[in-house]
């Protein structure tokens, strides 16, 4: 039978996860010969042989893709080598223009823990065993191709028995960039907080000891530096909160395992899968069984937990019975330490020792953050494990130029859009801080530079006066390219829009985008919108009934004010007082300075109005007695509201705060008056606060599932977009999804992208690019 050759082009997430090595023995199984080689697009391959047989390759190579890989995109030519091959071989990376992408970091696969716990094995305790289907790849790579040469391996040369490994087609950790042995790769040590290092046969096992004896241990791990300590020794859990300066908001636990997870939560199966997964995220999970020390989570009912994601942090927890805390390795609101210096200098003062290692953290990773609502598993933050993951974009979306679109400024993540996909950074964290603004500009040239990226055009938020707005204009100017500023919560909509496949050309949704604030059109402070639009445009067919924010920005740090701004618009503060005055929350409000409040309301002076669902629910935590006068970290009122309602959400499903709909012009406005009466009238009555807060969230999800039928009946649509940061609460979403599915109505939420800021960059992108492509459509027809 005669041979032909064929040159296929695989793109996608295909470098560094053990695709050469699949393609190699699947050519020599069907008798091919011909390359295999990375390149800056990705895999290219060369095949010469029977037709019938280059026909089966490719299915099979689809059946049996490596674990981490991901296949975007198969482009098939004709390939006209000088004379046939002898055999099939991979070859040397070749350089070029970059359009791969990179893994994400992956948790330690079956096999390679089974190596570190063998006494037999020659990886036996070394805690950076890992091969190509598990380990670190972004946190450690510096440039594509995705080579040793490129990451911070590159100063650990291979020792014969690991090079004999990295060069066998058939081993598994064949050109396993970060493969490594107790003889050649990274190694570890302890310190103590002054800098002297620690003499010891086993610095893991004596790290574990140390947190056995409530000592607090900062620990270098794949992404940047954790702190440890005993999750059940209270004293320790205090300890750590004082040292670290972290108030309230809740620290993130490690267990050795599933079991002793479900000592302490409820583990439904897909949260099992999630724990157990290769990106190993944080899942918040229901409280249950045995006790935990108050400390660990105030105030909420679910708490954090992770597995073991390295060898190291498995070696660590297998001479560990319970779960330690494991807290990112910083001051609050710092980004965590990523090197041993600042460490050294940062961590001092908190951790009593340090477990340090010599294999360099290019890049930081976070990590991730996950939960089960409305029956799925949902990111809240996207780090380590996920990112840099591209998302390829819906359909009509493949020849948009390439875009760079800025983020918010909270939770902030940037996006570049290339080939046709989203890749979205990291979560890099609120902008407001200065080492996170840097670690923010450092990361958007290291993006421009590991993915070749040269933007056409920078996207930005509407609002002036975020960090990252600035940035953007400034690389505008720079670079003298088109600046495009998106309206926040039409980038929300976007994004949902995106993740889920909308096309380009679909028609409009309606997008209910619920969070704390965002800058509107006219400069107006939205934060609870019913937006009818598409990517390109959208319209504003109703909203929450904008209140006032009395001392500004002061408004979002000390909730008393929401509850005295909402109280007095949906009542009058004279009734309040008058019918309600035996109320803690109204005899808290009388002690403060609400004559000079209500002027400056009355005035418009620093108390801008804002349809913000956030302050409404700070309002409501605020009247329960919930953090009234400061909270200690962004969200923490609404979280603890959503924990409050837990135990009543069931028993109270038909019982919800009622609310008004009024129309002016064009525009449904959502009002209150009944709602705060008869949350007021439930307090005055003794009811259990549990009650009150399930009612809450209940009439939220029906105030919003009626104007959204309402809106959607009118104008013909089907299908809604649930997003913002305040459908991150499960019980907001669930309700309102059950209400609008009964509507017959379907409701897109974010899954793979948080629903918060953290999601914005990818909405930008989808928006900038849709008008893009718009205006050089509307070109070529004129």
């Amino acid at each position: 039978m005669s041979e032909i050759a064929e040159s296929i082009r695989l793109e996608g997430l295909v470098q560094g996860v053990g695709m050469r090595p699949t393609v190699w023995r699947l050519a020599r199984e069907l008798d091919l010969r011909g390359s295999v080689q990375n390149d800056g697009s990705g895999v290219l391959i060369r095949l010469w042989g029977e037709p019938a047989r280059i026909d089966r390759f490719l299915p099979m190579l689809t059946a049996a893709l490596p674990p981490l890989a991901r296949i975007d995109r198969i482009n098939r030519s004709v390939w006209a080598p000088h004379q046939p091959p002898a055999d099939f071989a991979i070859e040397s990376s070749a350089a070029g223009d970059v359009h791969t992408g990179v893994a994400p970091d992956a948790a330690t696969c079956s096999r390679c823990l089974a190596d570190v716990l063998d006494p037999a094995d020659r990886r036996h305790g070394y805690p950076f065993t890992n091969c190509t289907h598990c380990g670190p790849r972004l946190s450690i790579v510096r440039a594509i191709p995705y080579d040793r040469a490129n990451t911070s391996m590159a100063g650990f040369p291979l020792c014969q028995r690991c090079r004999s490994e990295y060069e066998n087609p058939t081993n598994r950790r064949f050109h396993a960039q970060p493969n490594a042995c107790a003889d050649c790769g990274p190694r570890v040590w302890l310190e103590a907080a002054d800098g002297t290092t620690v003499a010891c046969g086993n610095p893991i096992e004596t790290a574990a000891t140390l947190l056995g004896q409530g000592r607090i241990v900062a620990i270098k791990g794949i992404g940047g530096f954790h702190l440890a300590c005993d999750a059940m020794n209270a004293e320790a859990v205090e300890m750590l909160r004082q040292r670290k300066h972290r108030d309230h908001k809740p620290f993130a636990m490690m267990a050795p395992d599933l079991d002793v997870v479900r000592r302490y939560a409820s583990v439904s199966a897909e949260s099992a899968r999630l724990l157990a997964g290769t990106a190993a995220p944080i899942v918040l999970l229901p409280q249950s069984g045995q006790p935990l020390p108050a400390a660990i989570a105030p105030g909420q009912s679910r708490i954090g937990f992770m597995l073991p994601y390295s060898p190291l942090h498995h070696l660590l927890m297998a001479r560990l019975s319970g779960p330690i805390v494991l807290t990112s390795g910083n001051l609050s609101d710092e980004p965590q330490a990523t090197d041993n210096t600042q460490a050294r200098e940062r961590l001092g003062n908190i951790a009593d020792f340090l477990l340090l290692h010599d294999r360099d953290i290019v890049n930081r990773l976070d990590d991730s953050v996950a939960h089960i609502a409305a029956g799925r598993p949902r990111l809240l933050r996207r780090a380590r494990g996920y990112a840099p993951a591209s998302l390829p974009l819906p359909a009509g979306f493949e020849s948009a130029p390439e875009i760079l679109a800025m983020g918010g400024e909270l939770k902030n993540t940037f996006c570049l859009l290339k080939d046709g996909e989203a890749i979205l950074s990291q979560h890099m964290g609120d902008l407001e801080e200065a080492a996170t603004l840097r670690d923010f500009r450092h990361n958007l040239k290291l993006y421009a530079d590991l993915f070749q990226h040269r933007p056409a055009a920078i996207a930005t938020d509407l609002h002036p006066d975020y960090l990252s707005t600035g940035d953007g204009q400034a690389l505008a100017a720079e670079q003298s390219l088109p600046l495009i500023a998106v309206q926040h919560h039409h980038a929300h909509l976007a994004a949902c829009m995106a993740e889920h496949g909308r096309p380009l050309m679909a028609a409009p949704v309606l997008g209910v985008l619920l969070d704390g604030l965002g800058m509107g059109e006219a400069g107006e402070l939205w934060g609870g919108e019913f937006l009818i639009g598409d990517y390109r445009r959208f319209r504003r067919a109703a909203r929450l009934q904008p209140v006032a924010m009395p001392g500004g920005s002061r408004a979002i740090r000390e909730p008393w004010r929401n509850a005295y701004a909402h109280l007095s618009a949906a009542l009058g503060w004279e009734t309040v007082r008058t019918h309600y005055a035996n109320l803690a929350i109204v005899q808290l409000l009388e002690s403060k300075p609400l004559g000079p409040l209500q002027q400056a309301i009355a005035k418009g002076l620093n108390s801008p109005p804002a349809s913000s669902a956030g302050r409404l629910f700070a309002a409501a935590a605020a009247c329960l007695g919930l953090s009234p006068e400061r909270v200690s970290y962004e969200g923490q009122a609404a979280c603890e509201l959503e924990s409050l309602a837990e135990s009543e959400f069931e028993a109270q499903a038909d019982s919800g705060y009622g609310h008004t709909l009024s129309l002016d012009g064009s525009l449904w406005t959502v009002g209150w008056q009944p709602f705060w009466q008869g949350l007021l009238d439930d307090l005055a009555a003794n009811a259990d606060a549990a009650v009150i807060a399930a009612r809450f969230h209940l009439g939220i999800a029906q105030a919003v599932a009626a104007t959204a039928q309402r809106i959607c009946e009118e104008q013909g649509i089907i299908t809604v977009v649930l997003s913002g940061g305040v459908f991150q609460n499960r019980w907001l979403l669930e309700a309102t999804q059950r209400r609008l599915a009964g509507a017959g109505l379907e409701a897109l939420i974010p899954e793979q992208i948080p629903a918060n800021d953290g999601g914005l960059a990818l909405g930008q992108v989808a928006v900038a690019a849709a008008k893009l492509l718009a205006a050089d459509t509307l070109e070529i027809e004129a």
